[in-house]
Formats: C-alpha cells, structure tokens, sequence
C-alpha cells in the first residue's frame, strides 16, 4: 500500500459529514490525532452526526468553514461531496496543508492487494459481483468504497493475504496522491457531474486517475508484479486513455472479438471468453448470467476479465455469476400488480444510465423523470422514449428542463411528486406494462439520496397491491 503516515497528535481536519467524512473523523481520533469537522450544514441537519462525534472528543464546526479552522491544521481530509475548489481549502494548499480524500488516507493504512472499479454506470453492479466471484474462489475479500461502507472503515480488517475491492467515484478521485490499486476498471465514461467538474474532458481525466499510480512489472522501485487496467473496448472514451495506461492493459467488449490477439474478455456468440498471452478459455455462457440488459453483460464481462487475472477459475466465476442477482435500486423488479411490472433503478442518476435501463425493455414503459439536475442533456433520450415509453411523469427541480428538451417524444404528465407519479403510472398502465423508476437526475431535491427514493418508490408501488386487489381504483 502507500507510505504511511503518523498521526498521533497531529492536527487535522476533516471537511464533511457525510459517511466518508465521519468514519474518517473515528479513524483519526483512534489513531490520537487531534481532529475537528467542519461541515456547511446547520447542528440541526447534523444532530445525528454530531451527538456521536462529541463523545469521541472531536470538536465540531457548523453551519460554516471558517477560515482559521483550515490555517491550524497539519493535515486535511476532504469528504467526495465537498468540491475540491473550495475556497478554503485552495488556500490551505498555498500554505502547504496537504488536502488529501478519505480514500487516499485509507490507502495509507490498508493492507492487502485492491481491486479499484470507476465508471460512469454499472459500478456498484460490478464492484459487488467481483466480491462475489473471489469470495466464491475461497479469496479472503473485502468490498465497500462509494458502494456504501467508507474505504476507512476496512484499513482496521484488511490483511496482507487479502483482497479490497472498491467502487471509487470521479468525486473520491480528484484527492488521490499515493492511490493505487493492483487491477483497476473503468467501465465506461458517459457525461454525468458536469455541475462539478464543469466539462467532459475533466470528467474523464478524474476517471483516468485511478490508474495513474499503477505500474508493470519490472517498473518502479521494489515492483516485482505488475498491474492490471481493464477498459471497455466498445466506449470510445475508455479507449482514448489507452495510450497513458503504464500497467498491463486488458479489454473487454460485448459487440466485437478483441482485437490483435489483445488480452481481456470478450463475447463470442453467446460464450463469453477470457483470452491473456494468446491463450483462451470459455468462462460461462449468456445464459448463465440472470442480470436484465445489455449493460450488465458488460458488468459481467469486467468482472471477468479482474477475476480471471486475479487467479480465479472459470467454475468459480461461472458459478458466482449464476447465482448473482440485480443490487437493490439498479433495475430491480419491485414487483407486478394486475400484470404491471415495476422496476427500480434509482440508481440511475445520469441520461446514459437512463438510456441503458430503456434499452431493457423493448416498449410499452412509463419512466418517471428528474430530480436534482446535473447539467445533462436530456435530449439523448428522445428516441428511446419515441421509441419505447408510453408516457413519461416527470417530478422535482428538473421537471421544467426535461421537459422543453423532451417534448413530443412521448406524452408528459407534470407529477411534481414520486407519490403522484407512481399513482398516474399505474392508473396509467394496462397488463404487460413496466412503470420504471430512472430519473436521470441525482436524488437531492427532495430525498436524502437514492437510496431513499428507490425505498420510498417499492413503499409506494407495495402500498399499491392491497388497494387494488380487487382491480383498479
């Protein structure tokens, strides 16, 4: 892992609290820093966070960063959501405070060898079943990152045997220096964050940093194994990067044979194959895969092309990937009531997210639109709504934006609300339809985060059974 760092009774500050942020206000404080958080939000909004935090000693500032409390520090440690622009913190960088992420510090103190996932969409997906596949191989295996469980959280339970598999946004990125991982995967890079990193370009140079640190073998000093980068041969952005890629460079693709013999995994006819140093062997087929979509076989085929250079076997991965299912909020059928079929993919925060979850169903859809807006183009998605979508309801703050860029696509209904939306869709909806939830919008207007707008959709949509049980109302 990274060089270390001695933390006993530095001086450091943690900046948001959010999941990252307070795990990482617990590491410090056990290893005897001598740490502050500084959050925007009011005590109020933070109340939770807070009682926690003050039992541990920590001292807290809210409803502001003030400027004093970035001068006096040894060390800064920014949570993903805070934008690495931040007034302060620049200003902290020209005094020599070094600014680095919760995944960076983590980085320092975890042990063991880390399998790091990034892409635009499917991250979770595949972060989750490659856990699978090593765990299935006897592989003692840790899995957490932007998933859900802070990177921090894992450095006290990691091992040198072991392996950390992470999910790593372009937000947790940006503040990496040491950070590299043994195999790295970017999936795709698709338009999304563009409120924060402002162009497409930067976007993607976030994304490219996961394995800016990763080496071959032979390269580096005390490097006697070399790395791994695993990209997408069908994304044309993924393969713009091919030439800053130092490690070995392993594809994957579901629409084409790799080409010139290159080393990775790819679909051929309905096998799918993993070919390294000219020899290849059949993995699985499509038939052994339960995932709906054309997106999720290329989360397979990722996971495949990381599992299978990290020593697993065609049995194990085959068997891990016929048992795995859809993760919560990423196209997960709720449920069907009067023949209405309704799928949650909450997590579908971006257009290209949307647009593959369209894809997975050859028509008669009614999607419910917006939320926070990110700055996309929701005009990408009128001929797949032309095309599939009965009717789109569109809700909260992007609500007016999406609609001047879809109209005439397919019918809109103004539902202002999820509870609304739902309601509509159903009443809306005759036997054989699908009501989709995928927003194409973050979550932040009006929930705490997708998480708990696809809960509250599957509360709505099972609060629907019992009403009509005896047919529609």
């Amino acid at each position: 892992m990274g060089s270390s760092m001695e933390l006993k009774n530095k001086r450091v500050l943690v900046v948001g609290l959010g999941r990252s942020g307070v795990a990482a206000a617990f590491f410090l404080q056990e290893r005897g820093a001598k740490v502050t958080v500084s959050d925007s939000k009011s005590e109020i909004q933070l109340q939770s966070e807070i009682s926690a935090l003050l039992d541990r000693g920590v001292s807290i500032e809210t409803g502001r960063h003030g400027e004093r409390t970035f001068r006096d520090q040894n060390l800064i440690v920014v949570s993903p959501g805070v934008p690495t622009d931040q007034p302060n913190l620049q200003h902290a960088r020209t005094l020599g405070i070094p600014v680095i992420g919760e995944v960076e510090l983590a980085f320092r103190f975890l042990q063991g060898k880390v399998l790091a996932i990034t892409g635009s969409n499917g991250k979770t997906t595949t972060t989750t079943l490659v856990g699978e596949i090593l765990a299935e191989s006897g592989k003692k295996t840790l899995v957490g990152g932007n998933i859900g469980t802070p990177v921090i959280s894992l450095a006290g339970k990691s091992s040198a045997d072991g392996l950390v598999v992470l999910e790593i946004s372009s937000f947790q990125l940006e503040t990496i220096e040491q950070f590299r991982p043994w195999i790295s995967a970017i999936l795709n890079i698709t338009p999304d964050h563009l409120d924060r990193h402002h162009t497409f370009q930067a976007y993607a140079d976030a994304k490219a940093r996961v394995f800016e640190n990763q080496r071959a073998a032979g390269a580096g000093e005390n490097q006697t194994t070399g790395d791994f980068v695993v990209l997408n041969a069908d994304d044309p952005a993924c393969v713009a990067l091919k030439d800053n890629v130092k490690a070995s460079l392993l594809w994957f693709s579901r629409k084409q044979p790799l080409a010139n013999n290159a080393d990775g995994a790819y679909l051929k006819g309905d096998e799918i194959i993993f070919r390294q140093n000219g020899k290849e062997q059949t993995v699985l087929s499509r038939g052994d895969i339960h995932l709906k979509g054309a997106h999720n076989l290329e989360n397979v085929l990722a996971a495949v092309a990381m599992t299978m250079v990290a020593g697993c076997a065609p049995q194990q991965v085959r068997q891990a990937v016929n048992e795995f299912r859809a993760v919560e909020h990423r196209l997960e059928l709720v449920t069907a009531i009067n023949g209405v079929s309704f799928y949650n993919d909450s997590k579908a925060t971006n257009v290209d997210a949307t647009v593959k979850a369209l894809e997975s169903f050859p028509g008669n859809v009614h999607i419910i639109l917006g939320g926070k807006d990110k700055g996309s183009d929701y005009t990408v998605l009128t001929p797949l709504l032309r095309e599939r979508a009965r009717r789109a309801y569109l809700i909260g703050a992007a609500a007016e934006k999406i609609a001047s860029q879809i109209q005439g696509a397919t019918p809109l209904e103004k539902s202002g609300t999820l509870e609304r939306a739902v309601r509509q869709a159903f009443d809306a909806a005759n036997p054989g339809d699908v009501v989709l939830l995928a927003p194409a919008c973050a979550s932040f207007d009006q929930f705490e985060n997708y998480e708990q707008r696809g809960r509250i959709f599957k509360e709505l949509v099972m609060a629907l059974a019992p009403v009509v049980s005896g047919g529609k109302s």
